[in-house]
């Protein structure tokens, strides 16, 4: 299978892992913006799309210099989230080979740490479907189901299960993980599809990532709840005092899920070769030691009203139309904003990869 796409790069919005070329992104730490608005220095004076904030090489303060890999960005017609691999005159065509996303290349290109497979691309017979071999023992084809049998405890404040009350509206305790509707869990590593899903926020649950701002909206309404809107998420994060962090204002590293040393692609592929952040997609990405973690296993990582994981682990979808997602993850809470005020605005909503996750509102 191939696919034909085009790559750009997108210079009016600054990715969760932008490389600072044309100026440091800016972090304005005000107050809290209106529903749907961006916040926290997410614009970096023109810099190029570095992808989803985590395709890049460790740096002072975060990762930074990544590269766009499938995002949907500047009307560039997309071949999903793993289309990267700039081929010439901008065109580049993507393959699947043995279940693994891979980039027709020239077998000369397809080495090391790649693998090519013969007859799965366009032209001549050097042109083969070049594909990662992992370096670890993660099979990306399984799908494990690590919150089957959790169930949600009850919600404080009059609010329904698995969710606690902040000021005027309810907001799900802890990040977001999937229900199939015809019941049974969703492998928190694969990105649903069409499938029908319901949300459910449960201590101890293996986080969603790999979801759309669609999906996540789809599975929160399922839930009977909504997705946050902006104002909704920065008033939990912030609490009734407005602090920059959810546990106060001044930053303490560790404490939330927020800085890993090694980048998880970097990690899994065992190169820091720029072809690794097209391949952003792979479920061994989550499954990695020091990476993704359990919903509330950082404790200090709560807000005033009791909200874990608000800053780091997982960026987190908000109802914004154009797109808008918060927080950080466990690779970076620093590039596009401080803790609470990080906020990325570079994809559309049909944009996902492994550190794109969600909450639910009420």
């Amino acid at each position: 299978m191939c696919v034909m796409a085009a790559c750009g790069p997108d210079e009016s919005r600054v990715d969760a892992g932008a490389p600072p070329d044309a100026g440091t992104p800016l972090a304005d730490g005000g107050a809290v913006g209106d529903a749907g608005a961006a916040d926290a220095g997410d614009v970096d004076g023109g810099a190029l799309d570095a992808g989803p904030g985590d395709a890049s090489v460790p740096g002072d303060g975060g990762f930074d210099g990544g590269f766009d890999a499938g995002l949907r960005d500047a009307g560039v017609v997309d071949a999903g989230p793993m289309d990267a691999g700039v081929r010439d005159a901008g065109v580049v065509v993507t393959c699947t080979a043995g279940g693994l996303p891979g980039t027709c290349l020239d077998v000369s290109e397809c080495r090391d740490t790649r693998q090519p497979t013969a007859g799965l691309c366009p032209g001549a017979a050097n042109i083969q479907c070049c594909t990662p071999r992992y370096t670890n023992a993660c099979d990306p084809n399984a799908r494990p189901r690590p919150n089957e049998g959790l169930i949600e405890a009850a919600g404080t404040g009059g609010c329904p299960a698995g969710m606690v009350r902040v000021s005027t509206f309810c907001i799900d305790r802890y990040e977001a993980f999937l229900e199939e509707a015809d019941g049974g869990t969703w492998c928190p590593f694969v990105n649903p599809g069409t499938r029908p899903m319901r949300a459910r926020s449960v201590e101890g649950a293996v986080p969603q990532g790999y979801i759309t701002q669609v999906q996540a909206t789809a599975a929160c309404v399922a839930a009977g709840k909504r997705l946050c809107t902006d104002a909704e998420w920065l008033r939990a994060c912030r609490g009734p005092t407005n602090t920059t962090y959810p546990y106060g204002n001044t930053r303490m590293t560790g404490v939330c899920n927020d800085r890993r040393s090694v980048h998880p692609a970097i990690e899994l592929y065992g190169t820091g070769a720029s072809w690794i952040y097209s391949h952003i997609d792979s479920p061994c990405l989550n499954q990695l030691d020091g990476g993704l973690a359990r919903s509330g296993d950082f404790s200090g990582c709560s807000s005033a009203e009791g909200v874990f994981d608000l800053m780091g682990n997982l960026h987190e979808w908000t109802a914004d139309p154009a797109g808008t997602f918060r927080g950080g993850f466990y690779v970076d809470t620093v590039i596009n904003g401080n803790g609470c005020l990080y906020a990325t605005t570079a994809h559309d909503v049909s944009h996902w990869d492994y550190s794109t996750g969600f909450r639910c509102c009420q």
